[in-house]
This record gives structure tokens, C-alpha cells and sequence, in this order.
């Protein structure tokens, strides 16, 4: 394999320019991520996929933030809108895996093979609103079912799921969207609470970083913080590939490139960044650096989970989910 950037960068518009193909081509970034603003229609998502891997030669993984409910970037008319996924926890992890199957199935058919989910952060009652209703459950057990059943149907139909946001952002009442969420809880709480749904699910092939900082590892926020990535890594044995989460969010500081070299040094594999132009998205590539060592091993190993999916009766699966829970297989809004 020729040398890989260690990053999964996001794309400007609903089709590829020729100055961003030449620009993914020489930057040789490891994966894509693509938005609202680059979906339309089935049709131009294919050959957007299309067009991406061709600009850089190869399978390159390509994801998407396809939750349901309030995080869905394919929509209907054209895809099925999902319920949240904490109203639809009740219903249990055989809800899961038939909705799994059916996102697979539907992203897998525009050339989509990575989904950023499950998320597998406990909802508390002061969860912050921007994370409460994509969260699994409300205690551990019910979240570490439901994720595994969510990352099973995703698995099984060629699509990688991303577990996140490690090690845990359910405690959180600020966005990290907008600025640094503390969650100021003793370890030994943490452990048997928001952690544990992660450790349960340390054998997936790939996780995401969440921007908080946690106290008694320190000032920096997880992504950047060594001591929180190797509690993921030694503690947890969490062996897969993890990536940040948006490193231009405003939980983090500072120029792109530093951040993205800050994310690298302190034990991240990957490097996402989702919006941006081209001087911006250099910047990240430059920071992350080339993917190396036991890093390019684990994202290796994480691409070999990708496998070609079953064939599948969607009609059929949307039916099935429909009867188990009822109208909120076909919510709307």
C-alpha cells in the first residue's frame, strides 16, 4: 500500500471539482466523510463515491453520520428516516440489528461503507440536548446490547460502524461543538458507569474520540490527551483503529495543523476533519502525518472487517421493524 495520510477529511460540495481531486490525489488522505451539503440524490451519491476513490486509486473507506433521528445526513424522499435512537431503546438490540441491516443496506447501495455510529454514550438526565436522543440507553446494559446488536446488522451488511464518543460523553451538559464540555466525576464512578458500554465493546474495528476533558486525566481534552487514550488502548483494550472526532469543533484550540499533530502524538490513529477548503483540509494532512507502524496495522485490520454485504429484502427488513416497534420505524422529522 503506498503511503496513506493518517486522516479522513470531508468533501465541499455534491460533486468533485477538479482542484479537490487533484488536491485528494497528492494528499492521499485514508478515508472520506461526507455531509448534507454532498448528498442529493442517489444517482450523484454514487458518482461522488465513485469519483472520490478514483481520485485517489484506490477503496478508500468513505462514512457518513447516518444515526437516525436528529443525525441523518441521507434522507428521505429518497432514504428512510429513522427513528432517535434513544426512543427506539425500549424495543431492545433485535430492533437494532434490523435497523443496522437496513442503514447498511441503504449506504452500501450509493457507495458508503463506514456509518460513525453506534453511539454508545449513557443518556443521563442532564445529558446536553445535542447528544441526549442519539444516545442507546440509560444504563449500561441496555447500551452495550443495542450498540452491539446497531454495529452487528451495520457489520453484516459491508458497512464499518464507528463506536463512539470515547470514553464517554453522556455526563456532558455543554456541546463540544461550541466549546470544552468538563465532566468533573471520580474514576471509580466512571468505570462502572459511562465506560463500561466501551469496554464491552473493545473488539470493534474502530472508535471515536469525544472532546472532553475529564480531571483526573488532566487538562487536555481526551483527543488530545495521552493518558485518556491509553486507559482506551492498556485499560479497556480497545485494539481497533480510533479516530478524533471533528478536530474543528469548538471544543478544541488552536491552528488545524496543531491540533491534528496533537491528536496524533497523544495515541490517535486518525485524524477527522470534516469542514473545511483545501487550505484547510492541507493543514490537517500536514498535521496527522503519514500513516505508520501500528497505527496503519490497526486501520488495516479495520478495512479487513469490511466485507461484501448480504443480499437483503429492504421492504422486508422496514416491515419486520415496523412490527416490532411500530410507528417509530417510519418516523418522520
Amino acid at each position: 500500500m503506498s503511503q496513506l495520510s493518517a486522516c479522513i477529511l470531508g468533501v465541499q460540495g455534491a460533486e468533485l471539482g477538479a482542484p479537490e481531486a487533484a488536491f485528494f490525489r497528492d494528499a492521499a488522505p485514508w478515508g472520506f466523510v461526507l455531509f448534507a451539503r454532498n448528498v442529493e440524490t442517489p444517482d450523484q451519491l454514487r458518482r461522488l463515491t465513485g469519483d472520490l476513490r478514483a481520485a485517489v486509486g484506490r477503496d478508500a473507506p468513505i462514512f457518513v453520520d447516518q444515526e437516525g433521528g436528529r443525525v441523518q445526513r441521507l434522507r428521505a424522499p429518497h432514504w428512510h428516516d429513522y427513528a432517535p435512537p434513544l426512543d427506539q431503546a425500549r424495543f431492545g438490540p433485535a430492533s437494532f440489528h434490523l435497523r443496522g441491516r437496513m442503514l447498511a443496506a441503504e449506504l452500501r447501495a450509493v457507495g458508503i461503507d463506514g456509518n460513525f455510529a453506534p453511539c454508545a454514550d449513557l443518556a443521563w438526565p442532564e445529558t446536553h440536548p445535542f447528544l441526549r436522543s442519539r444516545c442507546m440507553g440509560t444504563t449500561v446494559a441496555e447500551v452495550a446490547a443495542n450498540a452491539r446488536a446497531l454495529a452487528d446488522g451495520l457489520l453484516t451488511g459491508g458497512v464499518l460502524p464507528v463506536v463512539k464518543h470515547m470514553p464517554g460523553h453522556g455526563r456532558a451538559t455543554q456541546d463540544s461543538h461550541l466549546e470544552t464540555p468538563l465532566i468533573d466525576q471520580p474514576r471509580a464512578a466512571l468505570e462502572t458507569t459511562d465506560f463500561a458500554p466501551f469496554k464491552a465493546l473493545a473488539d470493534l474495528p474502530l472508535g471515536m474520540t469525544a472532546h472532553i476533558r475529564l480531571p483526573f486525566l488532566g487538562d487536555l481534552p481526551a483527543t488530545m490527551n495521552p493518558a485518556a487514550l491509553a486507559m482506551m488502548r492498556k485499560d479497556w483494550g480497545f485494539a481497533g483503529a480510533i479516530m478524533t472526532d471533528d478536530i474543528g469543533m469548538g471544543a478544541l484550540t488552536g491552528p488545524i495543523r496543531d491540533r491534528a499533530a496533537g491528536a496524533v502524538a497523544a495515541g490517535c490513529d486518525l485524524v477527522l476533519h470534516c469542514n473545511d477548503g483545501i487550505e484547510g483540509f492541507a493543514q490537517a494532512a500536514e498535521g496527522a502525518g503519514l500513516l505508520t507502524g501500528a497505527a496503519l496495522a490497526r486501520c488495516e485490520q479495520a478495512l479487513a472487517a469490511r466485507r461484501m454485504p448480504e443480499s437483503v429484502d429492504f421492504a422486508a427488513l422496514a416491515a419486520d421493524l415496523s412490527a416490532m416497534t411500530g410507528p417509530l420505524a417510519t418516523h418522520h422529522g
